[in-house]
């Protein structure tokens, strides 16, 4: 350990004391842990040396190899049997034409045999790294002689047929080759290679009559078969490989034609492909259980697609998606009988079940579009509200759509919903959970009320009977939400109470008594519901919020029976912000409906507050009337922190507003009624907290008034306005300097000084522009160099300016 001197030196060298003694420790480390590896060494090996050799070698001699005997050995090995491979390629293609046939056979006869019996003979010395090499070489001459017996043999035969039947014979000479040499690794992954080939390659040369798909399929059989079988990792890994991409691309053979087809006879042949391929993967998943789930859910896809292709064909146009979700249900009620359940493997019944679950899936996303189309249909009707169609009319909110459309969607949501409700009780273990069992009354509620909400459209009923059924629909999902309290049914209740009687009150808008009639009803019903004790405090508050927004839709209706124009409507819509603050005083702080319906209140005063802005004296007064429904608000002691500054800003806002209607145009008459009370405030404030901040108290009620009057000074083209803005900023300014005030030293020392820089500005111009083009430069080049000579002092200033600024409130 170094010594260091007994009084501790600066820092800057005792940092360099410590790091040189780290330095010192690792050298010393890496030291230890070479001779260390050394020793070990020594003892694995102790007939290698003795121990002279110990001593005789020094720990910073030793070094580790940068690379191991066999990984070395088999880069050399890999070489060299690239480079004989390259020869013979070589000599194949380039030195061919220079020997005679027999001696041409002859060679390649010769060396594809030695390259074979090579590794035979090597396995045995235990060589079997060059073994693997050679035998490698041994299986390219195999390709490279049947290339050369085609170009000499057989030069008429076709290149696919060739070529199919060459990948036959390879494959089954490197499997045999295979058998024999067991220790190597090469030959049966190169067979398995060579056997996806000769299917596709004869369905090629056939003709256009079979389907590829076949062939496919049936390599896909040979590598599930291989699978099963084989032992050897490599094997099975390329096999399973080859048979999930000959599987995929014999299901994409089958798959489309089946949805292109028109008929059941032009469905049957792709149906046939697609149910022998679920056939061939549902062996495999029986065969093999660590994948049985996922290739058995593609067997069931491929099986559901084929059936429901040939049904889809048969069925009337519009109805394809009951045809495969019909399917679906089969299958899921075939796997959960008992029977079958229970000589089925666990993982092959989920990998089915998981199929009909994704058509299940896929059906519900082709209803949704209808339904949203159902859903959103009436806002077409808006343009023309009161039109007065006849109680027959059709409602039309679907008009677009194809024939058969509505009812085969209605009739899936139908299945949908009693697929969920019968899924609570199936012995799938996944789908008897808690959180399932909780949700699926309301989905199966949810998905069946949509069917029904379908069902007018469907039989094209009129418009007067569409809106009545839709409105008994929405009142009854009312009804289940506020009885079901507390369960996610009554969420999804709530959620289709809304939805449904969104749309039925703005189709009711084609008529007038259609309109009073639904909202109406809707009112009453949402009324009732949000009343009901036994519903959830959160259902409860979105249900009074429903009915805060239907009385101020009933409320713009009944003004546009009575003609009333957007100016005269809006005082009346008051009546709402003001019976939910009466409710809310009634109900009391903590009743779950008082605060959401005191903000939808709100939400209809800012749209009274909207339909006012075309008179400048309708605003003022729904300002004033707000600003009294809000100070009525605020002597309840649980809301007078959130209302009673509402108050105050809509009187304000009132105000300005009146002043406005009176052709008003100097800001002073806006700002000044707002600051002399908000400074008083301020003033009292700091009387009750000294500790307030000045920002707080005098910040707002300056600003009100210095910003907007500094905005008109500005551009008053008079001197009496900056003049008296200036001598206002002055006292401001002053004040905050002589009471140690930030705000109104900082306000109005920065409102003062933009005052006079005003002021000043035009005899600025006409210095600048007397004075030469270099003077300007030369001016601020000098400034520049004065500032950087000063900057210290300056600096300094600037500090102790900061501290001071600091120490005021």
């Amino acid at each position: 350990m170094t010594n260091f001197p007994p009084h501790p030196p600066p820092p800057a060298e005792e940092l360099v004391l410590l790091d040189r003694e780290l330095v010192r420790l690792d050298a010393h480390r890496d030291r230890l842990l070479a001779r260390r590896a050394w020793l070990v060494s020594v003892l694995r090996q102790p007939a290698a040396g003795g121990p002279a050799l110990g001593r005789a070698l020094s720990a910073e001699t030793i070094r580790p190899a940068e690379t191991s005997s066999p990984s070395a050995r088999n880069v050399l090995l890999v070489l060299g049997g690239l480079l004989l491979t390259i020869a013979a390629v070589a000599f194949t293609l380039v030195g061919w034409g220079r020997m005679g046939i027999g001696g041409r056979s002859a060679v390649l006869a010769a060396v594809t045999a030695a390259a074979l019996a090579g590794p035979l003979a090597l396995l045995r010395r235990g060589l079997a790294a060059t073994a693997e090499s050679v035998a490698a070489l041994g299986l390219a001459l195999l390709v490279l002689d049947a290339y050369a017996l085609h170009r000499v043999a057989l030069p008429d035969v076709g290149a696919l047929a060739y070529a199919a039947w060459a990948s036959a014979a390879l494959a089954a000479v490197w499997a045999g080759y295979g058998r024999v040499a067991k220790r190597l690794r090469a030959p049966l992954p190169a067979a398995v290679a060579a056997a996806q080939l000769p299917l596709v390659l004869w369905s090629a040369t056939a003709g256009p009559a079979p389907s590829p798909g076949w062939a496919l399929l049936g390599t896909a059989l040979f590598d599930v078969v291989v699978l099963i079988r084989a032992t050897s990792p490599g094997v099975r890994a390329l096999a399973a490989a080859g048979g999930s991409v000959t599987g995929a691309l014999a299901l994409v053979h089958g798959v489309f034609p089946s949805l292109m087809a028109g008929s059941p006879a032009e469905a049957a042949g792709p149906a046939a492909l697609l149910a022998a391929s679920a056939a061939v993967a549902l062996f495999a998943a029986w065969r093999l259980p660590s994948a049985a789930m996922a290739v058995s859910a593609v067997g069931g896809l491929a099986l559901l697609a084929g059936v429901g292709a040939v049904v889809r064909t048969a069925a009337p146009g519009g109805w394809a998606v009951p045809a495969y979700l019909l399917g679906a249900v089969a299958l899921l009620c075939a796997v959960v009988t008992p029977g079958v359940r229970a000589r089925t493997p666990r993982g092959l019944s989920h990998g089915l079940a998981a199929a009909s679950a994704t058509v299940h899936a896929l059906a519900l996303l082709a209803a949704v579009p209808p339904l949203l189309l159902v859903l959103a249909g009436p806002v077409a009707v808006l343009p023309d509200a009161w039109a007065g169609p006849g109680p027959d009319a059709p409602a039309g909110p679907a008009g677009g759509l194809p024939a058969g459309v509505l009812p085969a969607a209605a009739v899936s949501l139908l299945i949908l919903a009693a697929a969920v409700a019968a899924a609570t009780r199936s012995p799938l273990p996944y789908a008897v959970g808690p959180k399932w069992r909780a949700a699926a009354p309301g989905t199966a509620g949810g998905l069946g009320w949509a069917a029904l909400f379908l069902a007018p459209g469907a039989v094209g009923a009129g418009f007067a009977a569409t809106a009545a059924f839709q409105t008994a629909l929405t009142v009854a999902a009312l009804t289940v939400a506020a009885r079901a309290a507390g369960r996610p049914a009554a969420w999804a209740a709530l959620g289709c109470a809304l939805a449904g009687g969104t749309s039925v009150a703005v189709l009711s808008s084609a008529a007038r008594p259609a309109t009073f009639a639904v909202l109406g009803a809707l009112l009453a019903a949402t009324a009732l519901a949000a009343a009901r004790p036994g519903a959830g405090r959160a259902v409860r508050g979105v249900l009074g919020c429903a009915a805060t927004a239907l009385a101020t839709a009933l409320l713009l209706a009944v003004a546009a029976a009575a003609g009333l124009a957007p100016q005269q409507t809006a005082p009346l819509l008051l009546a709402v912000p003001a019976g939910a603050a009466l409710l809310a005083a009634r109900l009391g702080g903590g009743h779950p409906v008082a605060l959401p319906t005191e903000c939808a209140g709100a939400g209809a005063g800012l749209l009274a507050v909207a339909l006012a802005q075309g008179d400048a004296a309708t605003l003022a007064l729904v300002l004033a009337l707000g600003g009294v429904i809000a100070a009525g608000t605020a002597l309840r002691a649980d809301r007078r922190r959130a209302a009673a500054p509402v108050a105050v800003v809509l009187w304000v806002l009132a105000a300005w507003a009146r002043l406005y209607a009176s052709d008003v145009v100097t800001p002073e008459a806006y700002t000044l009624p707002v600051t002399l009370p908000a400074l008083a405030v301020g003033a009292l404030r700091r009387r009750g907290d000294p500790s307030a901040s000045s920002w707080t108290a005098y910040g707002p009620g300056l600003a009100v008034t210095l910003a907007p009057s500094l905005v008109a000074a500005w551009g008053d083209a008079h001197w009496v306005r900056p003049l008296l803005l200036g001598l206002a900023a002055l006292a401001v300014t002053l004040a905050g300097a002589r009471w140690r005030l930030r705000a109104p030293l900082l306000i109005g020392g920065v409102v003062l000084a933009l005052d006079a820089l005003h002021e000043l500005a035009p005899y600025v111009v006409q210095a600048v522009g007397a004075l030469p083009r270099w003077a300007p430069p030369a001016l601020a080049g000098l400034l520049l160099l004065a500032v950087g000579a000063t900057y210290e002092q300056r600096l300094r200033n600037a500090r102790r300016l900061r501290e001071r600024l600091g120490r005021m409130r």
